[in-house]
């Protein structure tokens, strides 16, 4: 009873483990607070459901094209041209079951064997598993908390051989909440310009989580701009992740490939679905602001609080909603027969002492920082940070 290499070579999503473990927690009535999940806490706003419900009754009940409705990629058309300035056809989408396997996908589509991929950590920890699918090698390049979170365009130079095939770049990021400004964009594409070999997935799917202002993509700089793939989706801006809708925007001999990729592995996304993403394209974005207001206010909080952590070592997020404090100061330290050694072990202890599921940063290429969600209520936002300080002071 053995699975496939393909399959050893992976390992487990941390963050999904934490969550299974605090909902089991929960299941024996233990009152355990979860910042390990990514996903908005708020409802999918009712136009949008509407909508849904009205493709519904008008029986879109049937396999849409593979890349996606028209009236969707149009969709999408519209909104990178209005909000991002960009020219695309519909020709140059392709709509898939969320932005995980639009990247999935995309990384499938260019990488052979051997090929380097060069991921700046800390990131999402499905990239570098995503690459190992497709028998491409990770290339880790790290920035630490000093640099916000950041690599410069000389890390970026520095880490490129004749084997580097692509560049994965998530802004607003997951884990930190650190966003690339259009200077340091420039920066990156100014080094990439010069290695024509290299492709470009730009992650953004947390745009609209932003607390600078426009958000500025990569796929801006006409020098690359025939390199680049947009990714992006309706899952946190609008509140839909189980609604399941993400995208790729590019060169259309990629997304034709990635058509085809899908074309044999899953078919089209949920029809119902890409009515409502449809929707919310195209209808009021007074949800999104709210909600991103909210966001802010609440990142406003948890910085606050974290700050008042002593041994947290804590940056600003300037998008996303995530916390990613440095916690290594209480590696080595104890409380009775626990020994906080690693990130692993600080998520583990805060789960089962504090009751507050986080995620270690290992997971995320940066072993000396934890994860935090922020996307729940002020108030479990306090109790949690409340409860970490109070565990935290237990560690000599």
């Amino acid at each position: 009873m053995e699975t496939s290499l393909r399959l050893q070579r992976l390992s487990p999503s941390e963050t999904l483990a934490m969550s299974q473990k605090s909902s089991e927690l929960k299941a024996q009535g233990i009152d355990v607070i979860n910042l390990s999940v990514g996903e908005p806490d708020f409802d999918t706003p009712d136009h949008i459901k509407e909508a849904a419900k009205k493709a519904i009754d008008e029986n879109y009940s049937r396999y849409s094209p593979v890349a996606g409705y028209p009236a969707l990629r149009n969709a999408i058309v519209a909104k990178l041209k209005k909000e991002n300035g960009l020219d695309y056809t519909a020709a140059q989408i392709s709509c898939a079951n969320g932005a995980k396997q639009s990247v999935c996908n995309t990384i499938m589509a260019l990488i052979n064997a051997g090929d380097e991929v060069i991921i700046p950590a800390p990131y999402w920890v499905s990239y570098p598993e995503m690459v190992k699918l497709a028998d491409g090698t990770p290339v880790s390049v790290y920035a630490g908390i000093e640099q916000d979170f950041k690599i410069t365009p000389e890390q970026l130079e520095k880490a490129i051989t004749p084997k580097t095939k692509l560049l994965i770049l998530c802004s607003p990021s997951n884990p930190t909440g650190s966003v690339y400004s259009r200077e340091e964009l420039n920066g990156l594409a100014d080094v990439l310009a010069k290695h024509p070999q290299i492709y470009v997935i730009a992650d953004e799917i947390y745009e609209h989580i932003n607390y600078i202002g426009k958000h500025e993509s990569i796929a801006q700089f006409e020098k690359i701009r025939d390199r680049v793939v947009i990714v992006n989706g309706v899952s946190k801006a609008y509140a839909m992740t189980g609604w399941r809708i993400g995208f790729i925007a590019g060169p259309e001999w990629i997304v034709k490939a990635v058509n085809k990729l899908q074309g044999q592995y899953t078919s089209g996304p949920c029809s119902v679905s890409q009515k409502a993403a449809e929707a919310a394209y195209t209808g009021t974005q007074e949800p999104v602001e709210a909600m991103r207001q909210a966001f802010q206010r609440r990142r406003d909080l948890i910085v606050r609080l974290a700050k008042e952590i002593p041994g947290f070592e804590v940056n600003m997020p300037e998008g996303a909603f995530y916390l990613f404090p440095k916690c290594s100061s209480y590696f080595g330290k104890k409380f009775g027969d626990r020994t906080v050694n690693s990130a692993a072990d600080m998520a583990m202890y805060l789960l089962e002492v504090a009751h507050v599921a986080c995620v270690g940063g290992g997971a995320f290429g940066a072993p000396d920082c934890i994860r935090m969600s922020y996307a729940t209520s002020d108030e479990n936002i306090m109790e949690a940070m409340r409860r970490i300080k109070e565990a935290l002071a237990k560690l000599q």
